[in-house]
């Protein structure tokens, strides 16, 4: 390469070396202050970008929360849990109810049944009682009947054997014409 001057770059004085010790201080400078000010842009540049993506997912997320499709279904769902829950609940209640129905009726016709047996039972009774009110007269003049015939014939009886005689505190002797008798002597 030959050193011919560019015509489009003008012609600078050759600098000393404190001057170029002073312009590479300068740019020296020059660069950190740029690198600073690139830091600091980069750090509120790393700052905006977090924000955009925050912003862009709540976006997201309002509209997915304003989505009618997806806030039905959710709502849906939520309420058909609900419902399911009651519903379960509320079957087994009348599943509950309709046994507690059925114990009810079954005991209701126990309770029935016992009350005809007693009713049937106190009427049996009754017509017992009716049927000894009218054999009652009887009874009593059978055993008015009775009463008169041991009366009469019971002494009779006991005074015919020799060992009844004795315990009735009597004597058993042969009458003079031979026949046996039970006999009471006056003390």
């Amino acid at each position: 390469m030959t050193d011919t001057p560019d015509p489009d770059q003008p012609e600078f004085p050759a600098l000393s070396d404190a001057e170029l010790r002073e312009t590479l201080d300068l740019m020296a400078t020059a660069v950190a202050s740029m690198s600073n000010r690139i830091d600091a842009l980069t750090t509120v540049a790393n700052k905006q970008i977090e924000v955009s993506t925050e912003a862009r997912i709540a976006a997201f997320a309002a509209r997915d929360q304003t989505n009618p499709k997806k806030y039905g279904e959710l709502v849906g769902a939520t309420i058909d849990g609900k419902i399911n829950d009651n519903l379960v609940r509320m079957g087994q209640m009348c599943v509950d109810l309709f046994e507690a129905s059925k114990r009810a009726q079954d005991a209701l016709k126990k309770a029935d049944e016992e009350k005809s047996t007693a009713l049937r039972e106190v009427w049996e009774r009754e017509q017992t009682a009716k049927q000894l009110k009218t054999r009652l007269p009887w009874f009593g003049l059978g055993a008015a009947v009775l009463a008169l015939v041991l009366t009469v014939l019971l002494p009779r009886f006991l005074a015919s054997n020799a060992s009844t005689c004795a315990v009735l505190g009597a004597s058993w002797t042969t009458t003079t014409t031979g026949v046996d008798a039970c006999v009471f002597y006056a003390e």
